[in-house]
């Protein structure tokens, strides 16, 4: 059981109504991840502006998905698997892509296990990436610009990953289906 709080737009801190109910608005209910970070509202802020950011990013849906799942199997983060899995399939993602993200494995995709490699180094070397590192994602189709917005996508990720590791975020109906559990595989 977590010791932190699940708040409503109602019973939301004043300075983090206002951003529940956009994220209610957006989402059409109101995610648990949310709810949790009303709690911090210069949190909850800061991820609604981040998540909005990359949204605008020269990035596919479909990329931005890859960053985002990236990320979440790198910081084994079992709330955003579930939710990016079914994100993913709602901008389109094929179930072999989405599966290999989850699993740790190989895209099947060769520019987009590209953006997967580079997002995982990003991740990994905490953005210690190499002069060969970023070569071989702009060999693959990608600019300089995508690489610096892979940055903004992993940032994303570290708020919300970080926030459900403390609070143990439980999951939202929608995710249903989308369980995960880091494969045994991986390295946590």
């Amino acid at each position: 059981m977590s010791i932190f709080q699940a708040y409503t737009a109602d019973s939301a801190p004043a300075e983090s109504k206002e951003t529940l109910k956009g994220a209610t608005a957006a989402f059409g209910f109101l995610p648990n991840l949310h709810a949790y970070m009303a709690e911090a509202p210069e949190l909850l802020k800061g991820y609604a502006a981040l998540w909005d950011l990359f949204a605008k990013t020269t990035l596919t849906p479909q990329e931005q998905q890859v960053v985002f799942l990236t990320a979440n199997f790198e910081n084994n983060c079992r709330y955003c698997m579930a939710g990016h899995s079914a994100l993913a399939k709602m901008v389109g993602m094929d179930a072999d892509t989405i599966g290999a993200l989850r699993g740790g494995k190989t895209l099947p995709d060769k520019k987009l296990e590209a953006l997967h490699r580079f997002a995982t180094t990003v991740v990994q070397q905490r953005g210690a990436a190499t002069e060969k590192d970023v070569q071989d994602f702009l060999s693959a189709g990608y600019t300089r610009r995508n690489a610096l917005e892979v940055v903004l996508g992993v940032a994303t990720k570290v708020l919300s990953n970080y926030t459900n590791h403390i609070v143990q975020t439980p999951l939202d109906p929608f995710m249903k289906g989308n369980e995960w559990t880091k494969p045994e595989h991986a390295v946590a």
